[in-house]
């Protein structure tokens, strides 16, 4: 028999474990022995810190991220194959999205094992439901474009999507959130509005939406914070 695929939640940042991740899954991490994760480092902080007690070098881990030898990635998910239940953890959030985790995802449905999603936070999903705007229909977009001339011209693209309704959620890496902020308010039409998501979950957690003009009379430092912008009506 199979074993399965947990797709598991991660903390969003150094928040309470119990606040944001539920005690069922809490339980189920510390029945796994195998682990597939972003970052190695940053998950056995996050196992310890949900059960001192677990023995980490009893655990296998496998690192998943830009770095992967993608012939590398089919061996990851044998002990499944060999009837023992995987862990697949993303460096913060739930896994399979903007990050490498999908592809586990989809290995396991293609070998015919079970991948059961458990619940936790997700940046994404927190952003939409607190920002006030349209849950109905929206994309998120992921990071945009790099170089200014396509940033820019990725942005006038989502405004027109956002002014028909349509909800646009992205980010940026956080030492360069000022720089896209900025983008965003001189793209952007003045009553568009812009939802700016900072710290979901943590202590320092920072949500407001405001439209692009007034976000204009005074704007927020957001460096070295991890943020979701939503731009919607």
């Amino acid at each position: 028999m199979k074993g399965s695929v947990y797709m598991l939640p991660m903390t969003l940042g150094d928040s309470s474990i119990d606040s944001v991740i539920p005690n069922e899954v809490q339980e189920r991490i510390k029945t796994l022995k195998y682990f597939i994760v972003e970052n190695i480092k940053t998950t056995r902080r996050y196992l310890k810190k949900i059960d001192k007690s677990i023995d980490i070098d009893e655990l296998t881990f496998f690192e998943l991220n830009k770095h992967t030898n993608h012939n590398e990635i089919t061996d990851f998910i044998v002990p499944a194959l060999n009837g023992n239940d995987i862990g697949m953890i993303s460096e913060a959030g739930c896994p399979g999205i903007a990050d490498p985790g999908s592809e586990i995802a989809r290995m396991a449905h293609l070998k015919g094992i079970i991948v059961k999603p458990l619940v936790g936070p997700s940046s994404i999903l927190m952003a939409l439901i607190s920002s006030g705007m349209n849950g109905q229909e929206f994309s998120f977009n992921g990071y945009l474009p790099f170089d200014k001339s396509k940033r820019s011209k990725k942005i006038k693209d989502l405004e027109r999507l956002a002014q028909r309704n349509f909800t646009q959620l992205f980010m940026e890496t956080p030492f360069r959130n000022n720089a896209l902020l900025e983008e965003v308010l001189k793209n952007c039409n003045g009553g568009l509005k812009l939802c700016i998501a900072a710290d979901i979950s943590l202590e320092t957690e920072f949500i407001q939406t405001k439209t692009i003009a007034e976000w204009k009379k005074n704007i927020p430092n957001l460096k070295k914070r991890p943020v979701m912008f939503v731009l919607g009506k």
